[in-house]
């Protein structure tokens, strides 16, 4: 089908409302009252700090094309100027669902539970006085009021820091009008201060609510005649000038600096702050009125995940041990082991302590000669850095560390620079694609005399602090194949040099989307000649056209598709002739769903493979990505009969998208059937207790051709011009 034709026919979701949707099922997540009440206090700070990122780098992003004159639509047919409205729209109702959950559930239940956010007026005298003394000691020192007049312009705001304007007029006869007063609340304290409570009660105040409480000892001589808390998100996109002749760390770390200059792309401030505030705030900023958020209650919700840490395991989620990888009896040490066998192992479930082992191990044991590592986020403290420091001491290490990770690049160049101090050998890799692949390449001697390699190969980061809660899976492997491919990767990424064959690895940009596409086509082949076919793709995020096409051929062929897509997806399933033959599942849950993989059934003859990559351009041409093989055939059935079926299986935590872009919870679906109740990411914490196998997984019935009615789209009556006019279009 040309894409001209599938644009016509608006067979696609654009990308902004589809991740608009996405954050939307994360604040369902708060509003569940299954879920513990700590819990979706933070599901609900998740959303806030989502909603930031997504401010500061596509709309922001948007924003500069329609000042540029970028006029190519979107695949979905839609302007610049058309998703920015429809942008709007959704995202000023979605703030105000989140104050409504903050407002009318979450205040409430956790007053009601001992968790109690006090205003002034609430605090009894012993709290006021511990109050009144943190702010003499800890808080008035940091402070820096500013008035706004001829002498002193208007003051540097930094990105998203949370601010208070007041309103202020001079006591003295003859002053003139009003003038805007500014003071930054410091960053550098907590956004809770927590007073003294008795009773197993927690009670906390706003910082900003106390700096307020104390603003008349700043701006003596002055009368306050209103106040009220702000913020304002900057663009924080970051661009390159890679044709001037200096390094690329060095051009990180200058547009790190370059970003604090970033234009003002939103406004939030208190709903009862005074209009004159808003019209000089919003003028200052240069901004208009739909970039203005006015929030029923506290401004930047995302600072809410504080109180997520109080001491309450009563109101959290169950704690549970992750299961320790171990060895055979009859191996003398990993290595041994990966000789006989491969490794996989799902995270959380699985300890991420089998991945630092791999590399302590490799770090401390003599007969390992060099380590080549590809680094993308982690930290100075983790033990993997740790390990590959010691390491350089008495053996060649390399490290391809991206600098340009979003939002970590300032801890990057950190870490960067001490492993070089270290005698690590450090790369970025290549100028103009991140590298995003996730690999850990060893040569060893072995004892009987044959040098090898071994590899780690994985779908996350090399960061045990993120691993406590994104799902992954990494392969322990000495498969010779792999694992030379895998030098053939570095080779690329140190020198630039391209192999015409990565297999049988899939490396982008050079390999992947060509042979993801090929495999799809496949299947197609299989079920147009009566063959076995079927494919399941699991991915954070599918966006790339091509990909869309083929899989839409793929549907109308007869292939059975299930993909597991927990954020954007532009795909349209259940489209009659088109996509009937698609099932589109999101998981959101206790654990950020991060893990990529891909089966094919090619006629009988399986293929399985995992990786770093999702189907959108940015992973398939613009980024170094990883994906790799599942060789081995225990490994391969665990996917396919526990992880793959367990996710396919969820009814609790699993959201199906419909043609219309609704997402609904999967056992409110079909009506003919009472679906059980079965959560994949609590069968997998019972797996690796012991206590659970895949033999217990329920068979879910499926409607012929992944058929389920479509529920009617929610339009709130801010969106309902917007939305009626897409519903036309489609």
């Amino acid at each position: 089908m040309a894409r001209a034709q599938i644009r016509q026919q608006n067979l696609f979701f654009g990308r902004d409302e589809s991740w608009l949707n996405f954050n939307r099922r994360v604040l369902e997540e708060a509003q569940d009252i299954t879920n513990p009440l700590l819990e979706r206090v933070k599901f609900l700070a998740i959303t806030a700090s989502n909603l930031d990122e997504f401010v500061e780098i596509r709309v922001a992003g948007i924003l500069q094309r329609i000042e540029d004159g970028y006029a190519e639509p979107a695949p979905d047919g839609t302007t610049l100027e058309q998703s920015l409205a429809t942008i709007n729209a959704i995202t000023h109702g979605f703030v105000a669902e989140q104050y409504l959950c903050w407002n009318q559930q979450l205040l409430p239940e956790l007053r009601a539970a001992g968790v109690r956010v006090l205003r002034w007026d609430d605090m009894d005298d012993e709290a006021r006085k511990a109050a009144t003394l943190y702010y003499q000691r800890e808080v008035d020192p940091l402070l820096t009021p500013i008035t706004i007049d001829p002498a002193h312009p208007f003051p540097r705001v930094l990105n998203k820091a949370l601010c208070i304007a007041l309103l202020l007029r001079r006591k003295r006869k003859g002053a003139t009008g009003p003038v805007l007063g500014v003071v930054t609340v410091p960053r550098a304290l907590p956004r809770f201060v927590e007073l003294p409570s008795t009773g197993g009660k927690h009670d906390f105040l706003f910082l900003h609510d106390l700096i307020e409480r104390s603003a008349a000892g700043m701006y003596r001589g002055y009368e306050i005649l209103s106040k009220a808390a702000f913020r304002v998100t900057r663009n924080s996109n970051l661009y390159f000038q890679e044709e001037e002749s200096r390094t690329l760390l060095e051009t990180v770390r200058s547009e790190l600096h370059n970003r604090r200059k970033g234009d003002a792309v939103r406004l939030e401030i208190e709903k009862s702050a005074d209009p004159e505030i808003v019209d000089r705030l919003r003028m200052n900023f240069e901004l208009d009125d739909s970039q203005v958020y006015r929030t029923d209650g506290p401004v930047n919700l995302s600072r809410v995940m504080h109180l997520a840490d109080t001491p309450r395991p009563d109101l959290k989620f169950q704690p549970f041990v992750p299961r320790e990888l171990r060895l055979n009896r009859k191996s003398t040490d990993l290595f041994d082991e990966l000789r006989h066998r491969d490794i996989l192992m799902h995270h959380p479930y699985d300890s991420y302590d089998g991945v630092v082992g791999f590399i302590q191990a490799a770090a401390q044991d003599p007969q390992v000669v060099s380590i080549k590592q590809t680094l993308y986020r982690t930290s100075a403290d983790s033990l993997i850095f740790q390990a590959l420091t010691q390491a350089a001491q008495n053996k060649e290490v390399t490290a391809v560390v991206e600098l340009m990770a979003r939002f970590d690049e300032a801890s990057n160049i950190r870490w960067a620079r001490d492993l070089e101090d270290a005698g690590v050998q450090v790369f970025h890799g290549i100028v103009g694609l991140k590298t995003h692949c996730k690999l850990a390449l060893l040569v060893r001697r072995d004892p009987d005399g044959v040098v090898r390699r071994y590899g780690h190969l994985g779908t996350g980061n090399y960061n045990p602090n993120t691993a406590r809660f994104y799902t992954d899976l990494s392969l322990l492997t000495a498969d010779p194949a792999i694992t030379a491919s895998m030098g053939a990767v570095f080779n690329y990424l140190t020198a630039h040099s391209e192999s015409d064959d990565y297999a049988p690895l899939l490396v982008a940009p050079l390999t992947l989307a060509e042979s993801f596409i090929g495999l799809i086509h496949r299947e197609t082949e299989h079920a147009a000649a009566g063959r076995p076919a079927r494919i399941v793709a699991k991915m954070n995020s599918l966006l790339e056209p091509s990909v869309i096409e083929a899989l839409y051929a793929a549907s109308k062929a007869g292939v059975q598709i299930d993909l597991i897509v927990r954020g954007i997806c532009s795909l349209r399933p259940g489209l009659k002739g088109v996509s009937d033959n698609i099932r589109v599942v999101s998981i959101i849950g206790r654990f950020l769903e991060h893990s990529r993989i891909f089966l094919f059934e090619n006629g009988g003859q399986e293929e399985i493979y995992c990786g770093s990559a999702d189907w959108m351009p940015r992973n398939l041409f613009e980024r170094c990505e990883v994906v790799f093989p599942i060789r081995d055939a225990q490994i391969g059935a665990r996917i396919r009969n526990e992880i793959l079926t367990a996710y396919l299986a969820d009814t609790v935590k699993a959201r199906l998208l419909h043609a219309n872009g609704v997402y609904q919870r999967v056992r409110e679906t079909d009506a003919r059937h009472a679906l059980p109740a079965f959560s994949s990411q609590d069968f997998f914490i019972r797996v690796a207790e012991g206590k659970a196998s895949a033999e217990e997984i329920p068979a879910l019935p499926l409607p012929e051709k992944h058929h389920v009615r479509h529920p009617a789209k929610k339009v709130s009556a801010r969106q309902k011009p917007a939305a009626k006019e897409k519903t036309a279009a489609d």
